[in-house]
C-alpha cells in the first residue's frame, strides 16, 4: 500500500507541476493574496473527485465518450481564449497592476473560475480519469493507495503554489513587472487555446 501511494504521489507531482492555465491562474492569486485558500480548494477538490472517479473505472468510460470531450475541448478554448485575452487587456492598463492596487475579484467570481480553469480544460480529464485510473489498475487491491497519493501530491500542489506565490511579490512591486506577468499569463492561455483548436487532444 505505501509503495502504491509513493507511486501516486510521484506519478501526481509530474502530471500536475507543468504550468497550464490551471496553474497560471492559481499563481496569480497567489500573488495578489486574494482568496487563495478558494483557489486551492476549488482545484485541490476538484482533483481529488476526478482521481477518484478514474481509480473508480471512470476513466474506461470518458475514453468512450468521444463526444463529451469534444464538448469540453470547445469550451475550454472559448474560455482561455476569453480569459487571455483579458490578460493582454489588464497587460495594457495604465493603472490597477500592483498587487496592492490591483481589482480582486468577488469570492464567487475567483470560485467559479477555478473550477473553469478545471472542468473545462480536456487535459485534466485525460491526466485525472484516464492515466491515473490506469496506472492504478495496475496495483491491483492497491489501487486506492495509488488514488490517496495522487490526492495528496494534488493538495500540497495548488497549496504550495498558492501560498508560496507571495514570495514573488518582492519581484512584482512595479507596474512593468505585472505588465510581464499578465502578459506572459496572457501568451501561455491563448497558446494551450491555440493547440486544443488545432491538435485536439492527441
Amino acid at each position: 500500500m505505501l509503495t502504491a501511494s509513493l507511486a501516486g504521489l510521484l506519478t501526481g507531482l509530474t502530471l500536475i507541476v507543468a504550468i497550464g492555465s490551471q496553474n497560471a491562474y492559481v499563481l496569480r492569486q497567489g500573488i495578489l493574496r486574494s482568496h487563495i485558500l478558494v483557489v486551492v480548494a476549488v482545484c485541490a477538490a476538484s482533483d481529488l473527485i476526478l482521481i477518484c472517479a478514474g481509480v473508480g473505472g471512470m476513466g474506461a468510460v470518458v475514453e468512450r465518450a468521444g463526444w463529451v470531450m469534444e464538448v469540453l475541448r470547445w469550451l475550454g478554448v472559448a474560455f482561455l481564449g476569453w480569459y487571455g485575452i483579458g490578460s493582454f487587456r489588464r497587460a495594457l492598463r495604465p493603472s490597477g497592476l500592483d498587487a496592492a492596487d490591483a481589482p480582486a475579484d468577488s469570492l464567487l467570481r475567483v470560485a467559479a473560475k477555478a473550477a473553469a480553469f478545471t472542468w473545462l480544460n480536456p487535459h485534466v480529464y485525460i491526466d485525472t480519469l484516464v492515466l491515473h485510473g490506469s496506472i492504478a489498475a495496475t496495483y491491483g487491491a492497491a489501487r486506492w493507495g495509488f488514488a490517496v497519493g495522487g490526492c495528496l501530491a494534488s493538495i500540497i500542489w495548488f497549496a504550495g503554489l498558492g501560498y508560496g506565490a507571495r514570495l514573488l511579490a518582492p519581484l512584482l512591486a512595479s507596474r512593468r513587472a505585472w505588465r510581464v506577468l499578465d502578459s506572459l499569463i496572457g501568451v501561455t492561455m491563448l497558446a494551450i487555446a491555440g493547440g486544443l483548436a488545432v491538435g485536439g487532444l492527441g
